[in-house]
Parts: C-alpha cells; sequence; structure tokens
C-alpha cells in the first residue's frame, strides 16, 4: 500500500445544483504508483463556493499529522478557492475578517477551516475546469453525483498510515431537507453579494474573462463559451467583447428593469 509520503496530487471539486441548492464535493489523491484515493460528500443546501472550499477542507483534514512529502500541488478550478488562500486571506484576516469594502467576508467559517488546515507543503495551482486534466475531471464527477442526490463508487485504498477518514454525509437523502431560516437568509446573502458583484462590474464597464465569469455565475467556463456572443444572465445582457492572447473578455450591460 502506498504512503501518504508518496503522494504526487490532489485534486479538489465543488458542485452545486442551483446554486444555492443541493451541493457535492469530491477530492483525489493521486500516488506516485498510479493508485488512487477518492473521497467526496453531500450537503442539503449549500453553494457552489462553499462546496469548492469543503472539497479542500476535507482532503487537508485527511492529511493531517501524516508524514508527507516536501511539496504537494493541489489543482483546483475555482479561482476564488486559490485566490482566496493565496492572495486575500491575509488581507481579510487584518481587516477582521473583512473585504476591501468593508462587508463581512463570505463563507469566513470554512475559510478560517481552511486556513488552520493549509501549510507549505501545499502547492495551490489553478486549472481551467475540463481541460482535459483526469483528476480535475474526476472530481467533477464525485461532486456533481453527490449534488444530484446520487452515491457514486468511490475507489479507496487504505495507505500505511491512513487515518480515519473525516466525518462528511456520504450518503444523499432519498428527497431534499428543508433547510433552516438561518440558513436559506446566508445564502441569500451569499446570492445577493454575487448580484452586487456583477452590478458593479457592469456599471463600471469592466471586461472580464471567461473563466472569471463562468466564476461569478457558478458554472463551468464551457458553459459561458458555448451560449454565442450575447445571451442573458439573470439582469444583464452579456456580450462578447473581444479575443487577448488565449481569453475571450465578456462585457456586462445592466438591462432596464
Amino acid at each position: 500500500m502506498p504512503a501518504f509520503s508518496d503522494i504526487d496530487s490532489i485534486y479538489t471539486d465543488g458542485a452545486c445544483s442551483g446554486n444555492p441548492g443541493p451541493g457535492g464535493w469530491g477530492s483525489v489523491i493521486y500516488f506516485k504508483d498510479g493508485s488512487c484515493h477518492e473521497i467526496g460528500g453531500f450537503v442539503p443546501q449549500t453553494t457552489n463556493n462553499r462546496m469548492e472550499l469543503q472539497a479542500a477542507i476535507a482532503i487537508l483534514e485527511l492529511l493531517q499529522d501524516q508524514p508527507l512529502p516536501k511539496t504537494i500541488p493541489l489543482y483546483t478550478d475555482s479561482e476564488y478557492v486559490k485566490n482566496g488562500i493565496t492572495k486575500w486571506l491575509a488581507g481579510w484576516k487584518r481587516k477582521g475578517w473583512k473585504t476591501a469594502k468593508g462587508k463581512a467576508v463570505l463563507n469566513q467559517d470554512l475559510w478560517q477551516q481552511l486556513d488552520q488546515l493549509n501549510d507549505a507543503t501545499i502547492d495551490w495551482r489553478y486549472i481551467r475546469a475540463h481541460g482535459g486534466h483526469e483528476g480535475n475531471e474526476r472530481c467533477d464527477q464525485i461532486a456533481r453525483a453527490f449534488s444530484q442526490y446520487q452515491t457514486p463508487d468511490l475507489h479507496q485504498i487504505t495507505p500505511s498510515t491512513m487515518p480515519d477518514s473525516p466525518e462528511v454525509n456520504q450518503h444523499p437523502p432519498d428527497h431534499a431537507e428543508h433547510p433552516a431560516s438561518e440558513s436559506r437568509i446566508s445564502h441569500l446573502q451569499d446570492l445577493v453579494e454575487t448580484l452586487e458583484i456583477a452590478d458593479h462590474i457592469a456599471k463600471e464597464g469592466y471586461l472580464i474573462s471567461s473563466s472569471e465569469l463562468a466564476d461569478l455565475m457558478a458554472v463551468h467556463a464551457n458553459a459561458v463559451t458555448s451560449r454565442g456572443d450575447e445571451w442573458v444572465w439573470r439582469n444583464w445582457l452579456i456580450s462578447r467583447v473581444r479575443r487577448e492572447g488565449n481569453q475571450i473578455l465578456w462585457q456586462l450591460e445592466r438591462l432596464n428593469s
């Protein structure tokens, strides 16, 4: 059996049906001998960003207090997670968990968990969703299955130093559970913040890339590029403006009510 010191790479991903809605997450450890260990879970009412964070948290919990290689590349297709842990987190903490605009940081509870688990061993790397990476595709399959009330078959091994897996809900209920009022309010707050960001981008005339627009909409990048040059999302007209290098840039225009 491989040991944790033989880890080659880690992939994580999250999914949410409805955003907010039922969600799932998936994480895969790949070992140098070609074997892998998969974990995943289900949350009845959540958001896409929370599932992306939970996938990273769960895998780092599994690695706690284990003998690890000097560096482990961890791949995520969420710029929110990658930028948050490598760029934004220090500033949030200095400001008392406030954003640059003085607003409370969303998903603070999960960011605090991730901050406690993170260490210099983890090399956070961003990859484009559906870019042909086997690990990313597999994590997406696991996460989406859980978010759709399915229980995927997970390939699991027992490394020589494997601890008990973190306690997660790996068995979706037969039907959606009714979340508590506080949870619903929290998810609505997440949604309002997302819409405010979109409004600000439109008002200032900022151009954003396909991956950035996908993060804003909580969808995969291919769901953006496959819609054509002009289409409507919620309260905004989305228009393809130009290509810069290998990136497509988009503009948001607020529709009249």
